[in-house]
This record gives structure tokens, sequence and C-alpha cells, in this order.
């Protein structure tokens, strides 16, 4: 509980780094003098800090600012010179980066597109040789996302309770095995309470997923692979419920039950891991998409998200001993009733 709770209380509490939100203009056009609106989210600006904003277009090439101006703590107006692009590109994406020391450097990535019009202007672009002054914004602070924004805390939820539904499915697994080595009833037992503790885990898993998805992709489903593989996951255990209500024999039940178990798991494994990474996926890790790596998930929220799997998984055991105990009060009234 303890755990959990220094997650909850971690994982809604620390803010996040200041970011970009939006522009008010994305296409620029180069020999033209550029300017658009930026709208920052979680910045402070007091109008005394030295902001420069950049424009980074490859490895080696950028182009500083012409002028920015603040306008309140969320906003600020940037022009830009541009110089035809180098090269032979009749387009470019380009990175946004906005600095100063109060704030640190906060970018936008990929998220301006440069049309060359053939005209020049008196500025040129710049080469990483001689390149800006990035600040850092220091603290404990969770980093800004832009599709995700404040959706990102539910990294600390939505994905250990499916690590702890695997992990608790796993473990269930190798009890079964052990039952049908040692016919020792009580491994079926605790098998078949942690599965019932690992699919509470994975329902849960589901509805946090079915909120972020709402969040992010603006519905609670779509037809994603991943989110299809992750459902029927769920009723391939669902069944292994129902396979256990249907059976009286104690003996017949356990086989049966500790057999199909161990068939379930491993149909999990390639329906969660594989299927969803060689096909199109939006979900991150699958179909080319990225998960949160060493760019996206930093030192701080590590901090919260081990703590989390370890958290819930601590959780689903603990449900899983009540239910057990339940089970064994269970037996040892039918026995006595057949004695």
């Amino acid at each position: 509980m303890l755990i959990l709770l220094y997650a909850l209380v971690f994982g809604m509490l620390v803010p996040l780094k200041p970011g970009i939100e939006g522009l008010s203009k994305s296409v620029l056009k180069t020999g033209m003098t550029n300017s658009f609106q930026v709208n920052t989210y979680n910045t402070i600006y007091s109008g005394d800090e030295n902001q420069e904003a950049y424009l980074k277009i490859d490895s080696v090439h950028f182009l500083k600012a012409t002028q920015v101006e603040v306008l309140s703590n969320r906003q600020s107006t940037i022009t830009f010179d541009l110089p035809s692009l180098p090269g032979t590109d009749s387009l470019k994406y380009a990175t946004l980066l906005i600095t100063d020391q109060e704030n640190g450097t906060i970018v936008y990535p990929e998220g301006i597109v440069i049309k060359e019009t053939g005209t020049d202007s008196n500025s040129s672009w710049s080469t990483l040789e001689n390149g800006p002054t990035l600040y850092k914004k220091t603290g404990f602070l969770f980093p800004y996302r832009n599709l995700l924004v404040e959706s990102i805390r539910n990294t600390f939820y939505h994905i250990p309770l499916w690590f702890a539904m695997f992990i608790l499915f796993f473990a269930a697994m190798i009890l079964n095995i052990k039952y049908l080595v040692k016919k020792k009833l009580d491994d079926d037992h605790k098998a078949s309470s942690l599965i019932y503790a690992g699919i509470l885990m994975g329902i849960l898993g589901l509805i946090t997923g079915s909120l972020w998805a709402k969040d992010t992709w603006g519905a609670y489903w779509t037809s994603d692979v991943k989110l299809n593989m992750s459902a029927i996951s769920m009723m391939i255990y669902l069944a292994y419920w129902i396979l256990r209500s249907s059976i009286e024999d104690i003996d017949k039940k356990a086989r049966l039950s500790s057999t199909y178990s161990i068939f379930a798991f491993f149909t999990i494994v390639p329906l969660i891991f594989v299927i969803p990474r060689i096909t199109d996926s939006l979900h991150p890790g699958n179909g080319g998409n990225p998960a949160l790596g060493g760019e996206d998930m930093d030192h701080t929220m590590r901090m919260v998200f081990y703590p989390a799997i370890i958290g819930f998984t601590l959780l689903g055991v603990w449900i899983a001993q009540i239910i057990l105990r339940l089970k064994r009060v269970r037996e040892k009234w039918f026995l006595k009733m057949m004695d």
C-alpha cells in the first residue's frame, strides 16, 4: 500500500517540464520574414530573460530567430528571416527550439514545414559548429510530450497493471505445471487465485488504456491490433474462469484448468507481444511505433514507474492470497460436511 501510495502521489503531483503546445502557423516560406505565435505549457516568462529561438532542419544547419517577443507566461511571438534551403530540397521539416535560463530548452520536433520559394534573404543558415547555447531545466520534473501532455502520468498505472497481470499469469503457469507433476491440490488453488487476481489487473489495464486512448486518439476503442489482441487475451482467461465453474469434480477441474492455463499463457505471448509488432499499430512499441524509451521515459519517470510495477504486482498477490484463503475455508467446510 505504501508503494502504491508513493506511485499515486508522486505520479499525480510532480509537474511536467515546460513544452510547446502549438503554433499559430506551421508552414514557413524562404525569402520572407515569417512571424508566428507560440503557445507554451508550464512556462514562466518574466520578460527579463534572454530568450532565444532556433530552427533546426537537420543535424548540421540551424537558424536563429531575428526576434522573440514575450506576450505572457504561455505565449510569445517569434520571427524568422528565412534564407533559401541548403541543397536542392524544396521542402524541409524543421524543429523549433526555444531556450532561456528560467525554463530551459523546449522543443517542437519537426512541427514546422519550410517551403522553398526560390528567393533568398539577407540571413543565412548557421552550422552546429557554432551552435547555440541550450539551457537545461533543473529539478524533479516529468518530461513534456506534445501528444501526451498530462496523460503521460497514465504510464505509472496502465503499463504497470499489465506488467502485474503478466507476472501473475506466469506464476500461475508455474504452479499449474507443478500441480500436473506432483498432483498437490493446493498448487491448483494457488494458481487459480493468481489467475483471478491477474484477470482483475488485466481488466483495470484495459480500462486505463481505454481512457488513455480517448485522450490521445479521440476514441475509447479503435480497431488497433494491440487493443484487439489484448481484449482477446482477456477473453481467453475469462474462459478459464468459465471452465472451472462448469466442472464439479475437484480433481478433474484442477487437471483440465491447469492444462488450459498453460496453453493460455503461451497463447497470450504471441497475441500481445508478437502480432502487434509485425503489423501496423498506433500503440507505442508496436508496428514500428516506438515505446516510451530513453528519449521519453527519463530517470524521473523511472523512479515512479518501477515502484508502481512492484506495487501493483504485490497488490495482485495480496488479492490472490485473500481468494486462496477463501478457497481453503470453503474446502475445510466441504470436508467437514462430508464427515
